[in-house]
This record gives structure tokens, sequence and C-alpha cells, in this order.
């Protein structure tokens, strides 16, 4: 199988050598060692750094790409089916921030999701500050009522 570089790995996938050798340091990647002991990496590799990167990208912390990659099978290429099955368990999670991404695109004109942004409007959104007892923040954006 042909192995990469860590510069020619960091130069496909867009991550920095420093940032490979921190997921390698955290079990997220693997590579093997030249007699030199320089660094190669499988390009299956690459599949794992893209996902770590969209995954962190949606907010996916370290710790939770780990445990998914941890199901992933170690000694072959992960398959579709792999990937659909380890993406199935973050897929709510996705759809409930694209509807908060979607309410804050729709919103953000007028109002950051309680009426701060304009005193005048405010009055007529949220008088006498009603949303502070839904709780902290943004209660219109976050807490949407059905």
């Amino acid at each position: 199988m042909e192995t990469l570089t860590i510069g020619d790995f960091a130069a496909r996938s867009g991550v920095a050598p420093s940032a490979l050798r921190y997921y390698e340091r955290e079990g997220l990647i693997r590579s093997t060692r030249t007699g030199g002991n320089q660094r190669r990496y499988d390009r299956a590799e690459l599949r794992r750094v893209a996902f770590i990167r969209i995954a962190q990208q949606v907010g996916v912390s370290l710790e939770e790409i780990r445990t998914a990659l941890a199901d992933l099978p170690e000694n072959r290429t992960p398959t579709k089916a792999d990937w659909a099955k380890l993406s199935a368990h973050w897929r709510h999670r996705l759809d409930e921030k694209i509807a908060l991404m979607e309410r804050l695109r729709d919103q953000l004109t007028g109002c950051i999701g309680c009426g701060c942004l304009s005193l005048h409007r405010c009055k007529l959104i949220n008088p006498g500050d009603r949303f502070a007892s839904d709780g902290t923040g943004p209660q219109v954006l976050l807490n949407p009522a059905p």
C-alpha cells in the first residue's frame, strides 16, 4: 500500500503537520515508522482526517470523535456502510444545529432572539422581559415555541 510522508499527508489533507502529530498522539489516526524513524501514513488515513475536520466544524468534540473512530475497523479502509453507521449517531444533533442556524438567519436582522438589538421592537416581542423566566440568553432562538 502506498504511504505518504507527513509533509505530503499534510498537503493532501489540508492539516498542519503539528495537528497530524497531535491527532496521532490522541489516537485519532495512525502512522508507521521508517528505519529512520520518519512517519508514514496510509492513504486510508486521509478519510479519518477528513472526518475529524468536518466533525470539528460542526462542533463535535475530539473525545466524541475518538469514541466514534474507535468503532471503525483497524485493518481495512472503512466502507460507506461503516461511515453511515458512524454518522447516524450525530444526525439528530446536526439537524438541531441546522434548525438553529436557520432561525438565526431568518431572525438576525430584526432581533437576536430576545429583542435586545431593538428596544422599540422588544416592547412588542418581549414585553417586561417575559423570556427571562425561560432561561438565560436568546430564548426565542434557542427554545422556540412549537
